[in-house]
């Protein structure tokens, strides 16, 4: 396919996403199955050209004047993939499978259009009714924390030192003939493995034989930087309540060395379907994987003993949005009043476990004060027995109290907020 052709494909493909509320990852694969021919290359530019637009909506339509799949399109290539606008126009051209080429309005805008002017939720690509969280977030910084936020996320590893070291991971990927760039540290994870983005190509890690070995986990930098807030350590009682797939509760089993325990748990029984593969691959023998029971409390041997309680909150998934950027236009407020119910929930469920002296570790991969530094106020308030905990990190985060809070702006990773509360004796 050429150029032009994969432009009318994205189009396509966002246009169908206007009539159908479904994830836009989606949308492409129903694309792809009735559109064999795509070759590799084609699927994989044709899905950053979706996802491109969608990063940067609002942004292309304010530039273009025009808020449609054709303008959301043309954006991501002029503004966010650097294309000029002579070169799109050319695209368009001697394909019979392009879109039209540009009209005349078009033509000015891909050439000289800016966003003077443009209000900061335009600026920063996020949804206007969030305008005030972000506002509250950032101040008069949010435009750019958003931008942020709409860009491409790199690829991040964890090595998972049970089994090897950040170096022998870093070599043994360097080899692999799949990458265009050899991977590098991460700029402040321990064990964080980094593998920069490149537009139109994906790297096939679940394929790689360090992965089959065990030796690294996907995981973003933030994800890995919170766990090591949580304090554990070899020997400890941890409980990890909101568990889903187990990506922290790996993270948490490393950093324990296979002592003491730490025990996996999920109010839904079919997310921690892949912990059992994921540990034994990992060589995390100290994970007990506990499943919800219909008439008894599956915790409840584990009251008053735990050394650290890990709640990875349900949320929004704002500080996420590099990686779904579609996420951020089908999010609505009802959706954020129904995650902060569960939020609530799911610390009043985790609080009874942790022992006197221990920690409840509270974190979200979300950026709005809503879910984050509103919602520990508040259990606070509710449990004067937990104190906040004052974090010290050796990166930089927005402080948020005693709490951190990390963005792609300035931690360089995803959106993820970390607050730790002790429970006095």
């Amino acid at each position: 396919m050429r150029d032009g052709a994969r432009q009318q494909a994205a189009i396509e493909i966002l246009s169908s996403l206007e009539d159908q509320r479904r994830p836009a990852a989606d949308a492409v694969k129903a694309w792809m199955l009735t559109h064999r021919f795509a070759g590799s290359k084609d699927r994989a530019e044709i899905g950053d050209l979706v996802f491109g637009a969608l990063r940067w909506k609002q942004s292309s339509a304010w530039r273009m004047g025009a808020d449609t799949p054709r303008a959301w399109v043309w954006g991501a290539l002029r503004w966010g993939f650097g294309w000029s606008a002579e070169r799109i126009e050319q695209s368009t051209h001697d394909d019979p499978h392009a879109p039209a080429p540009p009209t005349e309005a078009e033509r000015a805008a891909l050439a000289n259009a800016t966003l003077d002017g443009a209000p900061a939720h335009v600026r920063g690509d996020y949804p206007e009714w969030l305008d005030a969280s972000f506002a509250r977030a950032f101040g008069e910084t949010r435009a750019e924390e958003g931008a942020a936020l709409a860009a491409p996320a790199p690829l991040d590893l964890r090595a998972n030192t049970l089994k090897t070291t950040r170096e022998k991971l870093i070599a043994a990927l360097g080899e692999s003939p799949k990458l265009k760039e050899p991977p590098q540290p991460a700029p402040y994870a321990p064990e964080g493995v980094r593998i920069p983005w490149t537009q139109g190509r994906t790297f096939p890690w679940a394929s790689e034989q360090s992965f089959l070995k065990g030796w690294f986990e996907v995981q973003d930098e933030g994800s890995q930087l919170a766990a090591l807030l949580s304090g554990a350590a070899p020997g400890m009682q941890v409980a990890d309540v909101c568990a889903g797939g187990g990506g922290k509760t790996l993270a948490l089993a490393a950093l324990m060395a296979n002592k003491g325990q730490i025990y996996a748990y999920d109010i839904d029984q079919r997310r921690l379907a892949p912990v059992k593969e994921r540990a034994d691959r990992a060589g995390a023998h100290n994970v007990q994987i506990r499943a919800p029971m219909r008439t008894k409390d599956a915790l409840a041997d584990l009251h008053g003993k735990m050394d650290v309680v890990f709640v990875d909150a349900p949320c929004t998934g704002s500080g996420t949005w590099r990686r779904n950027p579609d996420a951020k236009w089908r999010l609505r407020p009802n959706a954020l009043a129904k995650r902060l119910e569960e939020q609530r929930e799911a610390l009043a469920m985790a609080a009874p476990l942790v022992k006197p002296g221990g920690r409840l570790v509270y974190v979200t991969c979300s950026v709005l004060p809503e879910e984050n530094e509103d919602q520990l106020a508040a259990f606070v308030q509710a449990n004067a027995k937990f104190a906040p905990v004052a974090l010290k990190a050796d990166f930089p985060a927005h402080a948020r109290g005693a709490a951190l809070q990390m963005t792609p702006l300035v931690t360089g990773c995803d959106g993820f907020f970390a607050g730790v509360l002790e429970l006095r004796p």
